[in-house]
């Protein structure tokens, strides 16, 4: 077809197309053959042909005319099916034709040579398709018919003799009903009895035809007979006045008592006749009736034969009325059948009625049987139209049509005919215009298609009356505007209500106003509206009421007109009427005021203001300027726009009045400027003036200055908010661009003028856009057009900067009302002009800048303000990614811009509710038809939405994912509920993908879903089943459903309840059937479906007790330390929140203190349980609560606070600041931490530290989702960290605190940077001190030595080091920004806080300086810190980090002082941090020493004052001690020291130190007290240890066993020391005697038994020495049965909490030494504290001729070792087995248990460790042989870095133990330090052994790249690292022992050697480095293998 159209264009041209598609055409010789047949090709081209033909005039090719000539012809082929195509439908065909014929049709009206033609086939083809329609063959019939039926939509031009033979054959071959009248009196008398009563449906009389007929009465007689044939007098009123004096508003179906279904039925008969015919009879007598009245209007045919045509026409009609009388109910069919057949009857009707109004054509104008044909078809026409009004089917389309139909004949006969027949028409129309008016159905917004046909019929009337005789016209519209001053009697009826105002009058109003508007004669003004003003100023019409609204809908209509003193008089009444109910808005007078007065005040008056508003230039009135009349009325248009709806499809007229005053006020200047836009990017040339200061850009009017004031600008606000969007088509524009221009200029109809004109116009549009199109690029932009635009710029900018872009339309805020549907309306016309489109765009973002700058001035804003500028945000947002779905991709790429800006500016649209809803479900639920309809465009948007909703949704969980997710789980539940796949289906392939963790997420950079606590409570309020200690990576989407479903089943569970509580008699009413039977009654009615109240309050109340009973429970079992069950904790939870928010919607005010009480419980429990299970429950609770109902937030907060803060007066998890919770050094007091020794506390620290943890990441999301719209949750936590920072010390010091510490901390310092958004400007200086409180706790968190703690978890401490990290990164960029943006605002602040004492800081000078000072300091600590922690997290990372700034000697001095300045401990943990740094431990002890008398306090101050120098200067210093808080053990001993020289104030200072501790305590350092003495020349040791024995019995006898231990003679060649050590063996006895003397009877009783009983013991070793190696087993029994235990309270010497209960003496075994004869015996011991019942046996060896001192030295500090790990957390194992020297060369060692030595296990294997433990423990990868292997690895590292520090050497397999659960034991220490075997050869030269066989275990990859290989090597390091932290307690340990004589000390610096081997000097990370060398190093050294061999060859022993 577009070929087609393309050669019409230009047919020579295209001449060859032509003849192309001429041969696609079926060829006439084709055609011919006896069966032809045609193809889809051919088909087409015929159309194309025809096409072609019907348009265009010019062309010399025939072959066109002859091929449709010859199809044309050969149409009776057609009918066979073998015609067609095989797959071509009876439809397909039908469409063909119909297409076919009217290109025929219309060719045919273009050539006359063509027509005749085609007449000259058209009988023979018509006549055919006749025939063949009456045949049998039902197929070839129905082409026929459907031929037939296009033929009488298009038909074709016909020959006259073949008209006739047609109209003949129609009327034989389709049985149309012919009865041939008689005579001619019959074929044109009308007034027969019988033709009377058919024609007149409503008439009960017959009225006789009167045959008088004379010249006078001539027009009487007219009429008389007109109402004797109709019915109109009784049927569509009881009277009828001729002259139209009036007319009473009965219905005619009152007075003849006929109803539309009741009543005057017609008999059985004639409905039996009617059902009678058959639907394809119908449809024969339509066809046959249209096309005779084609070929009536065709060809002039026979008069006879026309006399036949109307007498059938006639007779059609007069039945007509008798079928519509029959009711419904008379039929024997119903429904649909019934409905089709009268359709079919009525459009047998209307065709007859055409053929009739055609038959009278040919009829003579002057005859006077053609008068009386005329008046007989007016009265036929006019009885079937009152038929159809009144008919029950008169709303089925085929009726109005009819009804239509008829009353068009009517108006043509009477224009055609005019005069009498006009003037009997008018009599008869006025009561058929005013039937149709009364008709009810007819009211309301639209009057129906009868009513429109009346009135259009009585325009054309009037019309053609007008001039040919205007009399009966004025009489006609008099009559009708008299009318609707008639009144009903019912103001007559008394003591009732008055009904309505009739239909009547309010339509005839209407239809006055349609005539007088389409007349548009003054004359016909002039008739009617004084009727309507005198109407509403004295009639019925003054009072409101429906009357008075459409009167004055009319009267503003009227004076729309332009004619003067209309115009004048309607404005005057108007505008009195508004003033008037203006001035009774709220008065009590308008309480009591009908509706309609309201309606008229808001609605119907200020439409007609706008209508004459519109009008101001059109006619010129008041002689005024259009600013100066239209500037007063604004304040009336605006209340016409105050309840309109923009976004309501506007009338095109209404449409352009608003265009046109937005047109108005761009000229007249009457806009407001708009304030506060931002300057554009470049400058705008313009001549215009500017208006506001700088920085604002006004918009501008195209006529010059403004003219607006206060008032007129809140008007053109108010009217921009109800104003429609100002869409003018594209195609339309040269149509409006000549009205605007006419707006513009009266006198112009062309043009806007010239060009500097334009050139102006343009300027004032480029002004208000901002520049952002330059006045050049508008240059293809008229000057109206520029206008136009400026007047869009000006409505779209006012209307977002009057109220945000809020349009009328309804209380609630939705994206219905966002004004963004007005501007991008604008976007959506096809076709623009690139520089319209351009401004258009601008003004799409001018508006968007209005929008952000109203919210932005909001941010303050509280209560109802906020909510409702929150509103208008989550509007304008929901509008924008609904807009995502638009067919226009420029709209789609604009919204997606402005969503982005808008959720970049104002984030808390990420987790409106409203906003997730169109973001998720609009993809589905939104899209326009075109779009579904057009599969890629829906691909394109689904993949824009899911582009868009990824990144919303990563960008929401990346800020608040507990939030984010709680909302997506939500918005899952509700698609489940839908119970439709199709959403659940979009939301899930929207959401897939998406995940969160620790692994890679969606997002970059840092964000808050990257702080650790963050994400613990990300994984606890996804409801996974997650620990959240661990690392997990979750996707949000299938844990979201998964969790959806668990709360949709608990609101399942909680509706069932309810329901099966209701059904069974839960709840008894009085008098109520009671027990189990009225229940099973209920549930067989279904009495329970709906509830009552009390029965809802009576569930509520049972299960509000069980579920707050269930809690309680819970909260109780854990206060008794019992371990709450998690599952039944979540589950009961978890049923309350399901429980209270299905309650949330009730009205009822009963249980309001339950459910108070059950939310409370709700947010405390996890408090009161304070675990991480359950804080992960608690987060899953309170993120449910407050994403399933936002109102909760602020009071689940509320609770959350004050749950917190009860936890800081409770002194729980992160608030634990007492000492037993403070971690390892609680543990480790007093032997190497200072302080009393404390017990363990009961509960875990960190269990409620971690329970904190996911507390804490709860609280940052809800601060990033309330922190921009929620000031009252803001205040709230608030509230919280004020309380939580009120006092530095109030938090827990234990190490596993540091990440929680510091996340509460990022949270307090991102809340004071709210000051910055406006919402807390307010609060300012309570932010500041909120602020200067957090740095001083952070400070404070550096006041204590830096520790370190693992829980065996790997990514606790990866997530400690996160967190601090974290906050280093927020304070380094917050610096940056403090640097720029608050300086002046703290310099404001602290203008009078210089020189006085700050609330936080004290007495200061300066606090911008000091605050930089103390913040650059706490940024150095905490990337130490950090780096500290991430050397923790990531030991074996060997990166080192080398981007730290170097900082200079001046500013470590300056951090010394200002960490001294805010707290001495600072600075003493500064030193401790950065013990190398000779600067700062310089000006640390010089600050220490000058402020001395402050610092009594603090023990680790000693070092730094009490110092061999100071003892050498006896300073005065030392007075202090006496006053200083005691020291760790350890501390202690080093004074003990030579270099101390026993000062008599220090060694005061020692022994009260040790005096305060229990004597227990001081035992584990017998061996250094003893060594003292050496050095103890004032007796002043000695006299603490005698007091101490007289304490304690064990410590005693200890001390004896260590002196006797001691004694032996000096070795020969130490002479210079024999002097000393001389008088210190000499000490030893006396010593001794002294303890023994002071013992009490009872003391000396049990020392006498206890030393007795294991002298003998160890005597045993003498007697079996003579003894042969076979008798001495037997010897060791002999001897042990001669042993008897006196006594139960006798305890073995190494281990005095073991009670000894007996001897095995049959388990004394001999061993092999070089000395004497060592001895193995097996006691019977019990626990001294635990079970005395409870008897296990406890080997010990018996030594006589070896030193054991050396082992006790060795084991110590292993001792040490393992107390370090065991307080760090970590999972090392060492076993310092017991030794105890009991005298010279003699002593007793604790058997390890359950072990075999490595080279007895070698005994019975030839396999290496790694086969052994396949033997002992099962094969690879089993449970036990892992868990062995496990045990072996932290046994290792632990023994690696023991041995690394002690360097003990002969590492054989003899010396090497593995227990039976595969852990590694080293024992035999004989050589430590700086000794070692073969004369101190050092062969072996790794620092611990690792052999080959030992890393098969460790490392099965053989190449240390194993998992289990990393994790020795962290351990090793982590451990190694632990020890450091404690260097000088284990050196000080050491070294007091350093002139014992042991031969570990006899060569080299041992002490000096053991602290390089510690490298102090090393940061964190280079000492794990080292760890790492060491292991390398030692990982199957040869040296280690090489000795192994050496034992073996020498010894025997295994290797």
């Amino acid at each position: 077809m577009e070929l087609c159209d393309l050669i019409s264009q230009n047919p020579a041209q295209f001449a060859d197309k032509l003849t192309w598609l001429c041969n696609r055409c079926p060829q006439p010789e084709s055609l011919l053959t006896g069966s032809p047949r045609v193809s889809h090709s051919q088909i087409n081209a015929i159309l194309a042909v025809s096409r072609f033909l019907s348009t265009t005039l010019e062309h010399n090719d025939n072959r066109p005319k002859s091929l449709i000539l010859a199809f044309f012809r050969s149409i009776p082929m057609s009918f066979n099916p073998s015609f067609w195509p095989q797959s071509f439908s009876t439809d397909s065909i039908a469409s063909f034709f119909t297409d076919f014929l009217a290109y025929v049709s219309k060719s045919a009206e273009l050539d006359p040579d063509f027509s005749e033609d085609v007449a000259g086939f058209t009988g023979e083809v018509v006549m055919a398709a006749i025939g063949n329609n009456a045949g049998e063959n039902l197929t070839s019939s129905s082409t026929s018919r459907v031929f037939l039926i296009a033929l009488t939509e298009n038909f074709v031009p016909i020959l006259p003799e073949d008209g006739e033979k047609l109209i003949t054959c129609l009327l034989d071959q389709f049985n149309v009903p012919v009865q041939v009248p008689s005579s001619p009196s019959e074929r044109i008398g009308m007034n027969s009895g019988t033709s009377s009563s058919q024609s007149s449906p409503l008439s009960n009389n017959v009225n006789k035809h009167n045959s008088s007929h004379d010249a006078n009465s001539e027009i009487s007689s007219m009429v008389n007979d007109l109402s004797h044939i109709s019915v109109s007098s009784s049927s569509a009123s009881t009277t009828a006045v001729v002259n139209g004096s009036g007319v009473t508003w009965k219905s005619g179906l009152e007075s003849t008592g006929v109803g539309f279904d009741g009543g005057g039925g017609l008999s059985k008969q004639q409905v039996a006749s009617f059902e009678e015919e058959s639907a394809e009879g119908l449809e024969k007598e339509e066809i046959a009736y249209k096309l005779i009245g084609h070929v009536l209007d065709r060809v002039k045919i026979d008069n006879k034969l026309l006399e036949l045509v109307r007498f059938i026409a006639k007779k059609q009609l007069q039945s007509l009325s008798a079928f519509l009388k029959i009711r419904k109910r008379d039929y024997n069919e119903q429904g649909q059948l019934l409905k089709a057949r009268v359709n079919a009857k009525l459009s047998v009707y209307q065709a007859a009625a055409r053929m009739k109004v055609q038959s009278l054509a040919s009829l003579d104008v002057d005859g006077k049987t053609s008068k009386r044909l005329v008046l007989e078809t007016l009265a036929l026409l006019i009885d079937a139209a009152e038929a159809c009004l009144l008919s029950v089917w008169r709303k089925l389309k085929n009726c109005e049509e009819l009804f239509s139909s008829l009353l068009g004949g009517i108006a043509q006969i009477a224009v055609t005919r005019g005069g009498q027949p006009m003037r009997v028409l008018l009599i008869r129309l006025k009561p058929l215009v005013l039937t149709t008016c009364a008709q009810a159905d007819t009211w309301g917004g639209s009057q129906g298609a009868m009513f429109e046909t009346v009135m259009k019929t009585s325009c054309q009337i009037i019309e053609s009356g007008w001039t040919k005789d205007r009399a009966p016209v004025d009489t006609f519209i008099s009559g009708l505007a008299s009318s609707i001053r008639e009144r009903i009697d019912y103001d007559e009826q008394v003591d009732k209500q008055k009904q309505g105002v009739p239909a009547v009058q309010l339509n005839a109003i209407r239809l006055l106003a349609d005539l007088t508007v389409a007349v548009n004669k003054s004359e016909v003004v002039d008739m009617i509206l004084p009727l309507f003003i005198e109407s509403l100023e004295e009639g019925d019409a003054s009072t409101p009421g429906l009357l008075r609204l459409r009167l004055l809908d009319a009267v503003s209509r009227i004076a729309g007109l332009g004619f003067e003193k209309s115009y004048r008089e309607t404005v005057v009444l108007m505008t009195r009427s508004y003033l008037s109910k203006l001035s009774s808005v709220g008065s009590a007078e308008s309480k009591t005021l009908a509706p309609e007065a309201t309606t008229e005040r808001v609605e119907t008056l200020p439409a007609g203001f706008l209508l004459i508003a519109s009008e101001l230039k059109k006619h010129e009135i008041t002689g005024r300027s259009g600013a100066d009349f239209l500037g007063p009325l604004l304040s009336a248009v605006a209340e016409i726009c105050s309840d309109f709806d923009p976004t309501v499809n506007a009338e095109p007229s209404l449409l352009k009045l608003f265009r046109n005053l937005w047109f108005y006020v761009a000229l007249f200047g009457l806009a407001p400027p708009i304030q506060k836009i931002q300057q554009p990017t470049k400058s705008v040339s313009t001549t215009l003036n500017s208006v506001g200061s700088m920085g604002t850009i006004a918009l501008q009017a195209v006529g010059g200055p403004y003219m607006w004031n206060a008032q007129w600008s809140s008007a053109v606000q108010r009217i921009a908010q109800g104003t429609p969007p100002l869409v003018v088509s594209s195609v339309k524009w040269l149509e409006d661009e000549l009205e605007l221009n006419a707006l513009h200029n009266p006198g112009s109809r062309r043009g806007s003028g010239n060009e500097k004109a334009a050139l102006t116009q343009r300027s004032a549009l480029s002004a208000s856009l901002g520049g952002r199109v330059d006045v050049a690029a508008m240059s293809t932009i008229s000057g109206v057009k520029a206008t136009y635009l400026l007047a869009v710029a000006f409505l779209e900018i006012i209307r977002f900067s009057s109220n945000g872009g809020i349009l009328n339309g309804g209380a609630s805020l939705s994206a219905s009302r966002s004004a963004f549907s007005c501007v991008f309306e604008y976007l959506k016309t096809p076709n623009l002009m690139p520089a319209v489109f351009n401004c258009l765009m601008a003004i799409v973002h001018r508006a968007f800048e209005a929008a952000v700058i109203w919210l932005e001035d909001r941010i303050t804003e509280t209560g109802n303000e906020a909510n409702v500028r929150e509103s208008t945000l989550f509007s304008h947002a929901c509008f924008l990614i609904k807009s995502m779905s638009q067919r226009e991709e420029h709209i789609r790429d604009i919204s997606v811009n402005l969503l982005t800006q808008l959720r970049d500016k104002f984030p808390q649209v990420l987790w409106n509710s409203s906003c997730l809803d169109s973001l998720l479900f609009s993809v589905h639920n939104n899209s326009p038809s075109a779009v579904i309809n057009d599969p890629a465009l829906k691909a394109s948007v689904r993949s824009l939405y899911q582009k868009i909703v990824r990144e919303w949704i990563s960008i929401s969980l990346s800020y608040a994912p507990c939030t984010s997710q709680g909302l997506l789980q939500e918005k899952l539940c509700k698609a489940n509920t839908w119970q439709r796949t199709q959403p659940t289906t979009d939301v899930v392939s929207l959401l897939t993908e998406i995940r969160i963790g620790h692994s890679k997420n969606d997002w970059t950079g840092i964000r808050t879903a990257n702080i650790p606590a963050v994400m613990a409570a990300a994984a606890a309020a996804s409801g996974a089943n997650l620990n959240v200690m661990e690392a997990f990576n979750l996707e949000v989407l299938s844990t979201g459903i998964v969790s959806a479903t668990v709360k949709c089943n608990h609101a399942g569970e909680i509706a069932g309840m309810r329901r099966l509580y209701n059904s069974i008699g839960g709840f008894q009413s009085s008098g109520a059937p009671t027990g189990f039977g009225s229940g099973l009654q209920r549930l067989i009615t279904g009495a329970f479906s709906q509830p009552t109240q009390a029965e809802d309050d009576s569930f509520n109340e049972m299960l509000l007790n069980k579920i707050v009973l269930l809690l309680q429970q819970s909260v109780s079992i854990a206060e008794k330390g019992g371990e709450v069950d998690k599952s039944q904790f979540r589950d009961t939870c978890s049923q309350a929140a399901a429980f209270l928010l299905s309650n949330l919607a009730s009205e009822s005010k009963s249980n309001v203190e339950g459910f108070a009480q059950l939310l409370r419980l709700l947010c405390w429990c996890p408090a009161y349980i304070s675990t991480p299970d359950s804080m992960e429950t608690g987060v899953f609770i309170w993120t449910w609560l407050v994403s399933a109902a936002p109102q909760l937030g602020s009071l689940v907060l509320a609770e959350l606070v004050d749950a917190w803060l009860w936890t800081i007066d409770t002194k729980r998890g992160l608030f634990a600041h007492e000492v037993k919770y403070s971690g390892p050094a609680a543990k480790l007091r007093p032997l190497l931490a200072p302080g009393e020794p404390e017990s363990l506390p009961e509960i875990d620290p960190v269990e409620q530290i971690m329970a904190h943890k996911i507390w804490v990441g709860f609280l940052i999301d809800r601060f990033e989702v309330v922190r921009h719209n929620s000031v009252e949750q803001l205040l709230l936590l608030g509230r919280l960290l004020q309380g939580t920072t009120k006092s530095p010390w109030n938090f827990s010091r234990h190490p596993a605190a540091t990440g929680t510490f510091f996340t509460i901390m990022l949270l307090g310092l991102k809340f004071c940077s709210c000051h910055s958004q406006g919402n807390l400007q307010n609060f300012k200086t309570g932010l500041q001190l909120l602020e200067d409180r957090i740095y001083r706790a952070c400070l404070g968190w550096f006041a204590f030595e830096p520790e370190w703690f693992d829980v065996n978890n790997v990514n606790f401490s990866v997530s400690e080091a996160r967190s601090l990290s974290i906050f280093v990164h927020y304070i380094s960029n917050d610096g940056q920004s403090d640097a720029r943006g608050r300086g002046h605002e703290n310099g404001t602040y602290l203008v009078d806080m210089n020189n006085q004492c700050h609330p936080v800081w004290g007495q200061m000078e300066n606090y911008a300086a000091g605050r930089e000072k103390r913040k650059q300091l706490l940024m150095m600590l905490c990337q130490h810190e950090a780096d500290r922690l991430d050397v923790w997290a990531q030991p074996t990372n060997s990166k080192e980090n080398t981007s730290r700034a170097k900082i200079s000697s001046e500013k470590w001095i300056e951090y010394a002082r200002t960490a001294f300045s805010v707290d001495p401990r600072i600075a003493l943990c500064l030193v401790s941090r950065f013990p190398t740094n000779s600067n700062l431990k310089a000006e640390v002890t010089q600050l220490v020493q000058s402020h001395i008398l402050d610092l009594r306090c603090i023990p680790e101050a000693l070092p730094y004052f009490v110092t061999p120098t100071a003892v050498d200067e006896d300073s005065v210093l030392l007075q202090q001690l006496p006053h200083w808080a005691a020291c760790s053990i350890t501390q202690a001993l080093e004074f003990l020291t030579p270099a101390y020289k026993g000062h008599p104030r220090v060694m005061a200072y020692v022994l009260r130190v040790l005096e305060s501790y229990p004597p227990e305590r001081v035992t584990f350092f017998m061996p250094q007290l003893v060594q003292s003495l050496r050095y103890d020349d004032g007796r002043l040791v000695e006299g603490y240890l005698l007091r101490a024995t007289q304490r304690s019995d064990i410590f005693a006898h200890i001390l004896i066993w260590h002196l006797q231990g001691e004694t032996f003679p000096s070795e020969s060649g130490k002479e210079v020391a024999s002097g000393k050590n001389a008088s210190f063996q000499a000490l030893l006895p006396a010593v001794r005697q002294h303890i023994i003397d002071g013992f009490t009877t009872k003391a000396l009783n049990l020392f006498e038994r206890e030393f007795e009983f294991f002298d003998k013991v160890t005597s045993i070793s003498g007697v079996l020495y003579p003894l042969s190696k076979e008798e001495r087993r037997a010897g060791i029994r002999r001897e042990l049965e001669k042993i008897e235990l006196v006594g139960e309270d006798l305890y073995l010497p190494t281990a005095p909490s073991k009670l000894v209960r007996g001897i095995r003496v049959d388990s004394g075994i001999p061993l092999q030494s070089a000395a004497k004869v060592p001895i193995m015996v097996t006691f019977n011991v019990v626990d001294r504290f635990g079970d005395q019942n409870y008897v296990k046996p406890q080997a010990c060896i018996f030594k006589v001729g070896d030193d054991c001192r050396q082992d006790v030295l060795a084991l110590q500090v292993i001792a040490l070792l393992r107390d370090i790990f065991e307080a760090v957390g970590l999972n090392l194992y060492l076993f310092p087995y017991g030794v105890l020297p009991t005298g010279p060369e003699r002593g007793i060692i604790e058997v390890v248990p359950n072990t075999r030595s490595r080279s007895q296990m070698g005994e019975t294997t030839d396999g290496g460790l790694y086969e052994i433990f396949q033997q002992d423990y099962g094969p690879v990868g089993s449970p036990s042989f892992e868990a062995a292997r496990e045990n072996f690895i932290i046994s290792s590292a632990g023994y690696a870095v023991a041995s690394l520090l002690l360097q003990p050497k002969d590492r054989h397999n003899g010396n090497l133990l593995f227990d039976d659960s595969g852990r590694l034991v080293h024992i035999d220490f004989g050589f430590i330090l700086e000794t070692s075997p073969g004369g101190n050869m050092r062969f072996e030269s790794a620092h611990f052994k690792l052999s080959h066989e030992m890393t098969q275990l460790l490392d099965p990859s053989g190449v240390m790249k194993s998992e289990t290989w990393s994790q020795f090597v962290r351990l090793c390091v982590k451990g190694y690292l632990a020890a450091r932290r404690y260097m000088d307690g284990i050196i000080n340990t050491v070294m007091l022992m350093l002139d014992s004589g042991l031969p570990c000390f006899s060569r080299g610096d041992p002490i000096g050697n053991l602290r390089k081997r510690f490298h102090p000097e090393m940061s964190e990370r280079e000492a794990a480095n080292f760890m790492i060398r060491v292991c390398t190093d030692a990982y199957n050294k040869w040296t280690t293998a090489g000795y192994d061999l050496i034992q073996y060859i020498q010894q025997g022993i295994e290797k």
